[in-house]
């Protein structure tokens, strides 16, 4: 499997919608992402392979990640059998450069599927060279309850996954802390859908920064730790009434990544004084 040797920013596709793949790239470019994250989904370009390629091309722009089409309004794109749908996002990665498939979980009501997941997952990853990794979910609230709509769990800290995705918006939704996550998942922590949320039962997608995760926290604490997959944003600019207001909540995502990700990453430097005092020493 192949690793970034730093950290790469995305955007990923799902980001631009209701625009195409190809104004995914395009906006992409301008802004100065680093790359793109393919959501595989109901736009037809995004399941054609040759037609990304051109757009790779074109844009000089590499794709980082495939996002498989495991979301309940994608169930038919790339057939209907999923462990089908995985080997096809595997194989687009390959053929467009990616070194990282997403998936969800199985639905709950994929009984068969989900019974096979952990141990597929890791038969694909050695077969194909690829990493799959496995986004964290959350329980669909109902008044009094949560719904369980996710198997084996949607934590995937719960199972024995060799690679993970962190999604903000999702542990905001599940109530969960993403820093303490983070450090649960560790050493399996491959790939970041950087965005956020209010704790809402919504996934709400927000600019990261706007909601109550620890954005900021969780991308200074990855830059110590020299974090080198990739950081991906995925927000919702469904409500932008304009190309120009969705290039707006674009460009705010990608400077407060690089504020954020940059300052962790920054080593403290000290200066010692003939008298023994120390003093930090500010860039």
């Amino acid at each position: 499997m192949t690793t970034s040797k730093t950290a790469r920013i995305g955007l990923s596709t799902a980001s631009v919608y209701p625009e195409s793949t190809a104004s995914g790239f395009e906006l992409a470019s301008r802004l100065g992402y680093d790359g793109v994250e393919v959501m595989v989904g109901i736009d037809p370009l995004s399941t054609q392979i040759d037609a990304i390629q051109r757009l790779v091309d074109y844009h000089q722009l590499p794709v980082l990640a495939i996002h498989a089409p495991c979301l309940l309004i994608t169930q038919r794109v790339w057939g209907t059998d999923p462990w089908g749908k995985l080997e096809r996002s595997a194989e687009a990665a390959k053929d467009l450069g990616a070194d990282v498939v997403v998936v969800h979980p199985p639905f709950r009501w994929q009984r068969d599927y989900a019974r096979g997941f952990v141990e597929g997952i890791a038969r694909l990853e050695a077969e194909t060279g690829v990493i799959f990794a496995v986004e964290n979910m959350y329980p669909w609230r109902a008044p009094g309850k949560g719904l369980q709509a996710y198997a084996p769990s949607w934590d995937p800290t719960e199972q024995s996954y060799a690679h993970t995705t962190l999604d903000l918006s999702h542990s905001s939704t599940a109530e969960q802390d993403c820093v303490e996550l983070a450090a649960t998942m560790g050493k399996t922590l491959k790939h970041i859908h950087l965005t956020d949320g209010t704790g809402s039962a919504k996934d709400e997608h927000l600019v990261p920064g706007r909601g109550t995760q620890r954005a900021a926290d969780l991308l200074a604490e990855l830059a110590h730790q020299d974090f080198r997959g990739h950081i991906i944003i995925e927000i919702n600019t469904r409500r932008a009434t304009s190309r120009s207001e969705r290039e707006v909540d674009l460009v705010e995502s990608l400077e407060f990544t690089r504020k954020h990700f940059a300052r962790g990453s920054r080593r403290t430097s000290f200066a010692v004084t003939p008298e023994g005092e120390i003093s930090e020493l500010i860039p």
